[in-house]
């Protein structure tokens, strides 16, 4: 299984890392996140787009939920940054995401960097 989320995870760093050398930095998320959806598609890898996440608060099911911006093949959510750097909130947040949501991995990618690979962050939620 290890195998398989580091060869997926490969793959999506991969398809980022494209998006992000035909647009460059500066633009915003949405144009980023709407990209890599078309990017996984021609790589034939699934996803879910702005998938609704339910949040649970003390056994009750709250009204408000939360849209995480992509989960990849139903194990990878990708957090989509477009911001000066990544802080250690932004980080946090994904960690939250992660227990929220049952899942394990994530991916934190800002696109507003010359270089992508030094604005990647991959996240595992330890159980």
């Amino acid at each position: 299984m290890v195998e398989v989320l580091n060869d997926l995870t490969y793959q999506i760093i991969g398809a980022a890392i494209e998006v992000h050398k035909i647009l460059g930095p500066g633009l915003l998320e949405s144009i980023y996140e709407e990209s890599l959806c078309q990017e996984l598609l021609f790589r034939k890898i699934p996803y879910e787009r702005q998938k609704k996440l339910p949040i649970c608060y003390k056994g009750f099911d709250l009204e408000t939920f939360y849209r995480m911006d992509l989960i990849v093949a139903q194990e990878v959510i990708i957090e989509i940054k477009s911001i000066q750097w990544i802080e250690p909130i932004h980080e946090a947040q994904l960690l939250t995401y992660l227990k929220v949501s049952g899942l394990r991995l994530g991916l934190l990618i800002n696109f507003n960097t010359p270089v992508l690979r030094e604005e990647i962050r991959r996240m595992v939620l330890n159980l």
